[in-house]
């Protein structure tokens, strides 16, 4: 039999004493954080910094650059002069940005859909848009977006994380590091993306956590019967046998975490228990076939289409009235460097009846009084064509210097727009609303001070709105 040779008590060395009682500290959270696999995580207990306005988030995210020139920023001076050359005072000595800095000239190129005015508050909006016309009055544009960013990835890493290089924590995970989830059996930030062929490639760059804890990234849900990869256990495998398995994974980590003290491994844990309990709360959040008929038919025909636009934007209802934070739909298709007349028509067809029914659906269920919904692009489109329009058809470049997105909900004023462009659509001349304003914009909404909600990493405090960022007060309620 092995016997322990016997040692005398000694006195503890104040060093050892800080690090065993460290180790026993660290240790005792994790067991706290693991004891209850249900514990709702409630973000960071200095937020909100004041009351919000908004409790969660609907991003709306248009890939590809949707062109403002044919759907709300009517210029109807480009279809008087189409095809004229654009006037060298509008580019002001500037250079053309993009790959139309090797055309010869630049030709103006009016909407080839008609415009009127909606609501009373005569938001002009173009006919591909005939659904969401009926929302006029719950919009709010604002018109004079501008960007750093003119190539796709790094314009649609900076929206998304207020950098255009990628590693930076996106909007969504900053909101759920700061706020936390409502919902225990749920993930606070969740990315859907329309099923359909992607001219941009969208990556899990664009909802990564960066420097943020790692439980903080966004869960993509997929369409079809796997919501989410790898959640549902293998064939043979009972709940009951897997809860044993993560009972005893949290002994093995909570010895780990006493000897290494990584604040990782608590990530890592939180996720595994995550994913234990979203094995019975996302079967019954995916299943539409729960909802009334009349609320689907609301959608459109493709609502009965698994990942389409009109599905997402349903499941996006769902997900608000299950605490779900931020959830970001993603719609590619809107790169139209040539036959804009045609694929334009197209993808404002997929989303234009879905975003109508989700405001009303939202709006009906009480919950759009503290939803906040963004409509937005990583950029606009050029006022000129791209290359030689032919009868019929056209194309835009990439254009940062102005574009449009809008609001609607929580703490937003409903029917208005704000800024403006020039006579041509190139410049934003009035209020310039930058991607920082945009960021700092909706964290004030859900009751954020954006200069103050900061992340220490690698020596330096950082924040989603970099060192820039004004809220734009104008359009708040």
């Amino acid at each position: 039999m092995h016997c322990q040779q016997y040692e005398p008590p000694h006195t503890l060395s104040r060093r050892d004493w800080l690090s065993r009682a460290g180790y026993g500290l660290g240790g005792a959270a994790l067991a706290s954080l693991m004891g209850t696999p249900a514990e709702a995580k409630t973000g960071l207990p200095s937020l909100p910094h004041f009351a919000p306005k908004a409790k969660r988030v609907i991003c709306l995210f248009m890939s590809g650059g949707m062109s403002q020139l044919d759907s709300f920023d009517y210029k109807p001076l480009l279809k008087e002069r189409e095809k004229q050359p654009l006037p060298d005072s509008v580019f002001n000595g500037r250079k053309p940005l993009g790959m139309s800095k090797l055309q010869g000239s630049f030709p103006m190129q009016g909407s080839g859909y008609a415009f009127k005015q909606h609501g009373q508050s005569g938001a002009w909006m173009s006919d591909r848009f005939p659904h969401l016309a009926k929302q006029a009055d719950r919009l709010c544009f604002v018109k004079s977006m501008v960007s750093d960013a003119v190539n796709h990835d790094p314009a649609i890493i900076f929206l998304n994380s207020g950098n255009q290089l990628p590693g930076r924590p996106s909007m969504g995970s900053w909101i759920s590091y700061g706020l936390g989830s409502e919902n225990e059996n749920l993930p606070a930030f969740i990315v859907l993306v329309t099923r359909k062929p992607a001219d941009q490639p969208l990556s899990s760059r664009l909802w990564d956590s960066g420097f943020l804890p790692s439980q903080h990234q966004a869960t993509p849900f997929r369409a079809g019967k796997e919501a989410v990869l790898y959640l549902n256990n293998p064939a043979g495998i009972p709940p009951t046998l897997h809860r044993r398995m993560l009972d005893r994974l949290r002994e093995v980590q909570q010895d780990e975490l006493a000897r290494r003290g990584e604040a990782e491994i608590s990530a890592r844990i939180e996720q595994y228990e995550m994913a234990f309990r979203m094995q019975t709360s996302v079967p019954g959040l995916t299943d539409l076939s729960t909802e009334k008929p009349e609320t689907l038919e609301r959608y459109g025909p493709e609502v009965k289409t698994n990942g389409s636009f009109a599905a997402n934007c349903v499941l996006a209802r769902r997900m608000c009235e299950s605490g779900v934070r931020f959830v970001q739909l993603y719609h590619p298709g809107w790169d139209h460097h040539a036959y804009l007349n045609t694929a334009f028509g197209n993808n404002a067809k997929e989303i234009d009846q879905p975003i109508s029914a989700l405001l009303n659906d939202l709006s009906d269920r009480e919950l759009l009084k503290d939803t906040l919904v963004i409509f937005v692009s990583e950029f606009g489109r050029t006022p000129y064509s791209q290359g030689a329009a032919k009868e019929g058809e056209y194309g835009r470049e990439h254009h940062r210097n102005a574009f449009t997105c809008w609001f609607a909900g929580a703490g937003v004023k409903p029917g208005m727009s704000h800024g403006a462009t020039d006579d041509f659509g190139f410049d934003a001349v009035v209020d310039p609303v930058t991607v920082n304003d945009f960021h700092a914009t909706f964290l004030h909404l859900m009751g954020i001070e954006h200069e103050r909600f900061i992340f220490p990493f690698q020596g330096r405090d950082f924040r989603l709105t970099d060192i820039a960022g004004k809220v734009v007060k104008p359009i708040l309620a």
